[in-house]
């Protein structure tokens, strides 16, 4: 079987055989490609020498196909549309796309942010799914091998090959139960040293951000319980004296179950920010294009209906 090299061939020549077959008119056919009649007449006559044929021959009224144009026309209306499928697959319907998205994120984002993004899914996608995975300490591999879409965590530094930018600004508040006996008094930055604390700790080493602004201070607390995640945290908290200090999103979840108040911590522990992280190679992907949108006016959704309540 005779290989064909398609280095030497100018597939755009493809495009014009196309019309030629289809007009089966020189003039017609130069119209249809947008090009001169010259220059129609000469990609004919680069095609004959090409297929070794004449393809288009003298009839009754102008030109009929060959016998060779007729055993390569629907061949050749194939490959076209065939190419043109290929390349149209790189366009995105949200309201047509079926499938899962996973995303990595703690349950405290999970739980926050997921409620507005499903809420954007059923507007948008409907027949799109939604896998949240937690992140773990492998967050960035897990991106960098293709086994998720997006992370949503708090990122310092990423490596290269991830992109990311800023969802929302978080709070850290204190949080205890409603009939707490502690609240009998202001907490103070001793009387909070004197109480008794759960720490959410996902990986279970390294220390909380909590723990690292006292030890500048100079200052200690007593860490009886760490829980890998914020809702066993929160139950716990509920039926204990035990009290968390965490992001403010949640913690305005949990005050709004009235089991919960949530006070503003004895010293300053700042701002941190949840950020939205992906590969480099979903940067110009149509699907994730859509997909970070998604997600970003979904946040925007969450901090919006925060305000309102606040």
């Amino acid at each position: 079987m005779r290989e064909v090299d398609l280095r030497r061939i100018d597939l755009n020549l493809l495009v014009a055989l196309d019309a030629l077959l289809e007009e089966r008119n020189v003039t017609r056919a130069a119209h249809r490609l947008g090009m001169s009649q010259p220059a129609a007449s000469r990609a004919l006559g680069r095609l004959r020498a090409l297929f070794s044929d004449a393809l288009l021959v003298d009839g009754p009224g102008g030109y009929v196909l060959s016998a060779r144009a007729e055993e390569v026309r629907p061949l050749l209306r194939g490959i076209l549309a065939g190419v043109g499928d290929m390349l149209e697959a790189n366009v995105f319907d949200p309201a047509t796309a079926t499938g899962r998205i996973r995303l990595l994120m703690p349950d405290l984002q999970a739980a926050v942010l997921t409620p507005p993004l499903l809420a954007r899914l059923a507007c948008e996608a409907p027949c799109l799914d939604l896998d949240i995975v937690a992140p773990g300490t492998n967050g960035m591999e897990t991106l960098e091998h293709g086994d998720a879409d997006a992370m949503v965590a708090v990122i310092d530094e990423a490596p290269a090959g991830i992109r990311r930018r800023g969802l929302y600004d978080e709070d850290l508040v204190t949080l205890m139960r409603a009939d707490h006996p502690a609240l009998a008094e202001k907490l103070t930055l001793d009387r909070f040293l004197a109480l008794d604390h759960i720490v959410v700790s996902i990986t279970g080493i390294g220390a909380a951000p909590v723990d690292e602004a006292l030890a500048r201070m100079g200052r200690r607390r007593r860490v009886k319980l760490r829980v890998p995640n914020f809702f066993a945290a929160v139950e716990i908290a509920a039926r204990s004296d035990l009290v968390m200090t965490l992001p403010s999103s949640l913690a305005r979840a949990a005050a709004a179950m009235q089991r919960f108040v949530a006070l503003p911590p004895p010293f300053d522990l700042g701002r941190f920010t949840m950020s939205l992280a992906w590969h480099a190679r979903q940067q110009d992907a149509p699907r994730h294009i859509w997909l970070r949108r998604a997600i970003v006016t979904a946040a925007m959704d969450m901090s919006s209906a925060h305000e309102g309540r606040g």
